[in-house]
């Protein structure tokens, strides 16, 4: 179930979702013509952690665009696949390429059953794209997604409010905080950032 609540977006780890895709965090932030997208690199398969350092973020479209994922390794790379072919497909426009994926995801008999959250940005817009064809852009700038993402979502914001770190700084510091408390999110953190 995703919510919105007006200042951002997280994603509730309640509901009907399969708990075992939503075993990571993944935070964006944009200030100051910066957006940074960071993940934190922890697999796990059930209750057994079986990798540390997973990179889950990553640039498409020539660089021009960052994406991060939360759910299944094997699901999101499909997307990844997917996303960067709407990409290309529609010129490098985010917003038509994440409505086509998110579309094609709820719609495709095959992508229906993908089990992945994703964060996306350019150097102007920053969407999370779901499987149940939702396509939501932040009023605050602040996404997050995952078993962490409450905490990273939450963090986040504090930082914004109350200190003068840029985006990649609050988004470290943001998974930091939720690696030190959610058990599915670790401390081996991977950031990619684009500038306006």
């Amino acid at each position: 179930m995703l919510i919105g609540n007006g200042r951002g977006v997280g994603v509730c780890t309640g509901g009907s979702m399969k708990d075992e895709w939503h075993h990571t965090t993944v935070l964006a932030v944009r200030k100051d013509g910066v957006v940074a997208i960071g993940s934190d690199g922890q697999v796990t398969l059930g209750t057994t952690v079986i990798k540390q350092g997973a990179a889950k973020v990553r640039r498409l479209a020539g660089g021009k665009v960052l994406a991060g994922f939360a759910g299944s390794v094997a699901d999101a790379l499909a997307l990844f696949t997917r996303f960067e072919a709407k990409l290309e497909e529609y010129g490098h426009n985010l917003e038509r390429a994440a409505v086509e994926l998110a579309r094609d995801w709820r719609t495709d008999k095959a992508l229906r059953h993908l089990e992945a959250l994703l964060i996306t940005a350019d150097h102007k817009t920053t969407l999370l794209v779901s499987g149940t064809g939702e396509v939501l852009s932040p009023d605050d700038d602040v996404v997050a997604v995952g078993s962490g993402g409450s905490y990273a979502l939450a963090a986040a914001r504090a930082l914004l409010e109350h200190t003068g770190l840029g985006a990649v700084e609050v988004v470290k510091e943001g998974l930091a905080i939720a690696a030190g408390i959610d058990i599915y999110t670790n401390d081996h953190i991977t950031i990619e950032e684009l500038e306006s």
